[in-house]
């Protein structure tokens, strides 16, 4: 029986995320009453736009997600 051997992927570019809008700027207010900023945030067919898409850090991704379903 042959041994398999996975060929290592190489990282040419360790990609940096990008930092959280709302951390950079502070005045940026998470509210439901903001229609502008949530959109931002929002897909076309109406769902959240995970993390990883929109650069949003967990603490105000899960504000974010409160703020959009009220």
């Amino acid at each position: 029986m042959a041994v398999r051997r996975r060929k290592k992927k190489k990282k040419k570019d360790l990609q940096r995320k990008k930092p959280c809008p709302f951390c950079l700027d502070p005045t940026l207010d998470i509210d439901y009453k903001n229609v502008e900023v949530l959109s931002r945030f929002v897909s076309e067919k109406g769902k959240i736009v995970p993390r990883r898409n929109s650069g949003v850090c967990a603490k105000h991704q899960r504000r974010l997600a409160k703020e959009i379903k009220r």
